[in-house]
């Protein structure tokens, strides 16, 4: 019964978590902050060079099933669409999911919007989607190992995991250098939400972050199902830039990591059970 009972009070935490989270992005549609940019006629001009710079996608989405996670705003999902796949997006937020039906809408793409946390993807079927791309967000739930979980579930065999997350020593760090240094401040081990901070391209309006360590974000994701093909630091770091501003302290701390993976699939026979690569 105890057990039963931290079960809850766990649960109710998180649900808490989660509805702060969902105001705060409903109230930054509403303010038309930045975050909340639909792809521009400029994204659409090539919106497969635009989602996917690296390459890892192979230049190839037209009929592919894409599962855009946490990533609701008319940007993700339009892009996707327009490069030909046929998108689904998951949003915590129902004003953010809002955008992607309006500028879907308004360009002549159609896409699937589907209103939960990106821990409870209950509403998808298994093994469903070819490629899930997951933006900046991992930051705002307490735990990340129950969503990659159920990114492995609704993830079809073989299929591509393209996410990216804050970095780690990014959220420990100040967000404004003390003299000419930029200083770490709070544990790796934290599990509270971090301190409100001034919004920035670092920290967003209003929400609660969490630092999730690369244990947690690597191993989960191996842990989950799959297996970890590449991974980025995307540079923002800028040497003209002025001192304290985004691109300077992105000289001294990657904000960001980028990690591409892939769903392990399983087989089995009446001979053995064996894991394999399904390409």
């Amino acid at each position: 019964m105890a057990s039963q009972g931290l079960k809850h009070t766990h649960a109710a935490r998180h649900m808490a978590v989660y509805e702060h989270n969902r105001r705060a992005w409903n109230a930054m549609v509403h303010d038309r902050q930045a975050l909340t940019r639909p792809a521009s006629d400029q994204d659409l001009i090539d919106p497969a060079g635009t989602v996917d710079p690296a390459g890892w996608l192979g230049g190839e989405l037209a009929g592919r099933q894409v599962l855009c996670l946490a990533a609701g705003g008319g940007r993700q999902s339009v892009l996707y669409a327009a490069a030909g796949a046929q998108v689904t997006v998951v949003d915590l937020s129902s004003e953010m999911l809002a955008l992607d039906r309006q500028v879907a809408e308004e360009r002549g793409f159609t896409v699937q919007t589907v209103e939960t946390s990106m821990d409870d993807l209950s509403a998808l079927a298994t093994a469903t989607f070819d490629v899930v791309i997951h933006p900046v967000s991992t930051c705002y739930v307490p735990e990340v190992a129950p969503v990659f979980r159920e990114v492995a579930r609704v993830t079809a065999p073989g299929g591509l995991y393209i996410s990216q997350h804050k970095s780690p020593v990014s959220l420990q760090a100040e967000t404004r250098p003390q003299g000419q240094h930029y200083r770490v401040v709070e544990p790796y081990d934290r599990t509270a939400p971090l301190p409100v901070a001034e919004p920035s391209r670092l920290r967003e309006s209003g929400t609660l972050e969490f630092v999730h360590t690369l244990e947690q974000l690597l191993g989960g994701i191996c842990r989950a199902g799959f297996v970890i093909e590449d991974l980025l630091e995307p540079c923002h770091a800028d040497p003209e830039a002025a001192h304290g501003t985004f691109g300077h302290r992105a000289r001294f701390i990657a904000p960001y990591l980028r990690i591409k993976a892939r769903r392990m699939g399983v087989f089995q026979s009446a001979e053995a059970q064996t894991a394999v690569w399904m390409p």
